[in-house]
């Protein structure tokens, strides 16, 4: 009896060993070959499903949301969990920073990639803001303040912290008291 394969399984096996290459040696370090070799399959295979590295960018880079959204808290979300999730304190974070990372000069060049990268942004921004305002609404943020700038301020810092996280500026202690200070900030 013939094997069956499960396609859409292979390409995202396939795209997890783009991101664990990415991540490791930046993309550079990706090619078919090497990723061939990552996924442990032949590199026809990985031919098959992507016929050029581009193709084969785009597929990961699809896939990066998926990945974050795995490591946000359940409903029903704080604001302040959100935000330190998105830092990178554990391996799978960093990682998922460092893909980010990666994959941020070739959005700058590349329309799809671009699009999706915006596409997240303005994700995020919608569901910080919308958590701002829960927390307008319960009292612990300024109801004069304006959610959506806010939210994108906020935005900002954790990139800017998860940044400094990465490449040993900050503790992963220091980074969570710099967001609670923020917050605090922002109380009534």
């Amino acid at each position: 009896m013939p094997k069956v394969v499960d396609h859409d399984e292979r390409r995202h096996a396939i795209a997890e060993a783009v991101r664990r290459i990415a991540g490791d040696r930046g993309l550079e370090g990706v090619s078919l070959g090497e990723v061939a070799a990552e996924a442990g399959v032949s590199k026809g295979l990985v031919q098959h499903y992507f016929s050029t590295k581009d193709e084969m960018l785009r597929f990961a880079t699809s896939t990066l949301r998926r990945q974050v959204e795995r490591r946000m808290p359940g409903e029903p979300m704080a604001l302040r969990d959100v935000l330190v999730a998105m830092l990178p304190f554990d391996a799978d974070a960093r990682t998922e920073a460092l893909v980010a990372n990666a994959f941020l000069p070739r959005a700058l060049k590349d329309p799809e990639i671009g699009r999706r990268f915006r596409e997240g942004h303005d994700d995020l921004v919608g569901l910080v803001t919308s958590l701002v305002s829960a927390e307008q609404q319960a009292g612990r943020i300024d109801p004069a303040l304006d959610a959506e700038p806010e939210a994108e301020l906020l935005l900002a810092l954790v990139s800017g912290l998860g940044d400094a996280v990465l490449v040993g500026h900050r503790s992963p202690e220091r980074a969570t008291a710099l967001i609670d200070r923020h917050l605090a900030r922002l109380a009534p």
